[in-house]
């Protein structure tokens, strides 16, 4: 099968680089400035798996364009609306689309562009940077990308013939019947990570070294989970297990994406994660204090408001 990995990135470019050394027939759809990075220097990857570098094949949305059978759409999820115009823009037919954006709101929109049955649901495990020369790191051995049909007969044996390629690329890849729960499973995590480190200004670890931050943890994590409960995808006690084992972990210094772009003052994803969630909460009349801290927190940092005693930004 002929896969598009769109971005070269943290996600895009790990997945896609195991994928490419693995044999299958990846493209990556880049910037210019990408397109001409990965030129001279190949795609590096630093992971605890082992580190690799490679030539891969890489387009611009300006370079004519071929028959793909799946677009990996690996961007962030502010990125969405440039993103849906480059594939429109690019792509000659229209293939199934695999995203693994966080949050939710991204499947609507792209089902409206590219239809219902074209879009399926996925999320991505993982934790990875990109550094200023361009070489992806991988932070944590966790490496899995989950996928499945969101609407009955949808492909089912492209997306069977990808997650094969993946697991033929040495990591971790699931079709699973309920993939709007999977989804709500990782939102509900995600949420809590980044709504705790954002709120507090560290570490998971760091947060719950004493039993008041260790409650507070719980309770933001149970807001989460009614909302969720709320929109009928309860989180099931196995996930809700493996959620708690990441956001307790004693002496962890675990931290979201979120806070690391926050500190930096790159963009955030502050609205899809957080935001979209209290919106969501709000509709079932949910109180969600800590979340909706966050929520503020992250949207105050780029207030034209915003304090200069507070410049922390490295």
């Amino acid at each position: 099968m002929k896969i598009l990995i769109f971005g070269a990135g943290a996600v895009g470019g790990y997945f896609g680089g195991k994928l490419f050394i693995s044999g299958s027939d990846v493209t990556f759809l880049v910037r210019d400035t990408r397109k001409k990075q990965l030129s001279a220097t190949g795609l590096k990857i630093h992971s605890p798996h082992g580190d690799f570098t490679t030539d891969v094949k890489c387009k611009t949305v300006a370079e004519s364009a071929e028959i793909y059978d799946l677009v990996l759409l690996c961007c962030k999820a502010y990125q969405l609306e440039n993103a849906i115009k480059d594939l429109k823009d690019f792509l000659k037919k229209p293939p199934f689309i695999l995203p693994v954006l966080n949050g939710l709101s991204h499947i609507g929109e792209l089902q409206t562009h590219f239809g219902k049955d074209k879009v399926f649901g996925g999320t991505a495990h993982i934790a990875s940077t990109v550094s200023e020369e361009g070489y992806i790191k991988q932070l944590n051995p966790i490496q899995i990308l989950t996928a499945g049909c969101i609407n009955d007969d949808q492909g089912t044996h492209i997306l069977n013939e990808f997650i094969d390629a993946c697991n033929t690329a040495n990591f971790k890849a699931m079709m699973v019947e309920d993939i709007m729960q999977s989804m709500w499973d990782k939102w509900s995590f995600l949420a809590t990570l980044a709504g705790s480190t954002v709120l507090f200004r560290n570490s998971v670890g760091a947060i719950t070294d004493n039993s008041l931050g260790a409650e507070l943890m719980l309770r933001m994590y149970k807001e989460c989970l009614d909302v969720a409960d709320a929109s009928g995808h309860k989180v099931s006690n196995k996930a809700e297990e493996k959620a708690l084992g990441i956001l307790m972990e004693p002496g962890s210094d675990f931290t979201a994406s979120m806070l690391r772009d926050l500190l930096t003052g790159a963009p955030t994803e502050h609205e899809h994660i957080l935001g979209e969630l209290v919106k969501t909460g709000k509709q079932f009349d949910i109180d969600m204090p800590l979340i909706s801290a966050a929520y503020v927190s992250a949207f105050a940092e780029n207030s034209d408001f915003r304090s200069g005693l507070l410049d922390v930004r490295s």
